[in-house]
C-alpha cells in the first residue's frame, strides 16, 4: 500500500483563513464554524503571514486575559509557520511535527498557493507508529554524532 501525502489526508480541502487585523474572536468564531483546529492568517494579496491555534488562543490570549474582542490575530499568531509541500508523505509531516511540537501544517504548493492545512488528527495511526519510530531513529543518529 502506497504511503498516503499530506493533501491526499486532509478531508478539508478548502482554507479556513482571516486577514491580520481580524480580532481573535473572529478566528475563534471561524474556527468553530468550520470545525477545525487552526486558521490561517493571510494578508489581503493571498500571502501566509501566520497561523493561529486553539493552542494559541489558549497560551497567548486567555491565560494573558486579553479581551479577544480587541486583541488582533497578527498579535498573537505564530508567524512564518513551517509549511510542506503536497507531495510530502504522511509520516515525514508527523516527524516535523513530533520534533518541532506542532499539531498543524499549513500545505503551499512550489508556486506559493496555500492548499490547506495538515492536523496531526489527519494520519492514521500506521503513519503516527511509522513517524514515532524515524523520530526515534534521528535522535539516535544525532546522538551517535554529537
Amino acid at each position: 500500500m502506497p504511503e498516503r501525502t499530506v493533501f491526499q489526508s486532509i478531508p478539508q480541502r478548502h482554507v479556513v483563513s482571516l486577514l491580520p487585523q481580524a480580532s481573535v474572536w473572529d478566528a475563534a468564531c471561524i474556527m468553530t464554524k468550520a470545525n477545525c483546529g487552526s486558521i490561517l492568517v493571510i494578508d489581503a494579496a493571498g500571502v501566509l503571514q501566520g497561523i493561529l491555534t486553539e493552542r494559541d488562543l489558549m497560551t497567548r490570549v486567555l491565560a494573558k486575559a486579553l479581551n479577544p474582542q480587541t486583541t488582533l490575530a497578527s498579535d498573537v499568531m505564530t508567524r512564518n509557520p513551517q509549511s510542506v509541500g503536497p507531495d510530502m508523505r504522511v509520516a515525514d509531516a508527523v516527524v516535523i511535527m513530533i520534533e518541532r511540537g506542532f499539531r498543524h501544517l499549513p500545505i503551499i504548493n512550489t508556486a506559493g498557493k496555500i492548499l490547506g492545512v495538515f492536523s496531526i488528527r489527519d494520519a492514521m495511526p500506521r503513519e503516527i507508529g511509522n513517524a514515532v519510530s524515524l523520530a526515534e531513529f534521528n535522535d539516535q543518529v544525532n546522538d551517535a554524532l554529537g
